[in-house]
């Protein structure tokens, strides 16, 4: 399900009401001290550049069939999740909880502080690092940035990042595809 590009999100208990939740085993409860003040955009596409296939959902899902694809013999005993995952099409899916931690960062530091994973939400659009994304993922992305500011008010503009800041020397996602000028605009 899909809420209406011009409608605001509502989150319920950490999740967000009216869009498909699939529920992830990899995640790890926040602690109190956990405060949510970072936002992470990441891109994902399995096998690399194939869309609209059940391969995120599966590895999310810890259900992956790593003989599927040559290029998944890299994730064996991969443990990952994102709290969201925005389609090309605009479609959300929520796999964990905001009351909780994803495990979307890895090896990671952001100010200073490391393992954004405990203060962080991540947000994956459907998507590689050369193709540009599509008006509906930054629509849905530019709402639910708004509903989760609203929700963790510490996630201001500054705190909003790709995954490459956070962890540069291991990744370039949202990559040279993602228009920060653009969403920082819109983000106003």
């Amino acid at each position: 399900m899909m809420k209406d590009n011009n409608s605001a999100f509502e989150i319920e208990k950490g999740w967000l009401v009216g869009v498909h939740r699939k529920k992830s085993p990899y995640f790890t409860a926040r602690s109190l001290a956990d405060k949510v003040s970072l936002l992470v955009i990441h891109n994902i596409s399995l096998p690399a550049g194939c869309f609209a296939t059940s391969y995120i959902d599966d590895l999310f899902l810890g259900k992956l069939d790593y003989r599927a694809d040559l290029s998944f013999n890299d994730l064996v005993g991969v443990k990952v999740s994102a709290h969201c995952l925005i389609r090309r099409t605009g479609e959300i899916i929520q796999y964990v909880s905001f009351n909780n931690k994803a495990w979307h960062a890895g090896v990671s530091s952001f100010k200073g502080r490391k393992n954004c994973n405990d203060f962080s939400i991540g947000i994956e659009l459907e998507g590689t690092d050369s193709l540009p994304y599509t008006n509906l993922q930054y629509q849905q992305l530019l709402t639910l940035t708004h509903c989760l500011q609203k929700t963790y008010p510490a996630i201001i503009k500054d705190h909003i990042v790709g995954h490459c800041h956070i962890a540069p020397s291991r990744k370039t996602d949202p990559g040279e595809s993602f228009d920060w000028q653009y969403f920082h605009q819109c983000l106003q």
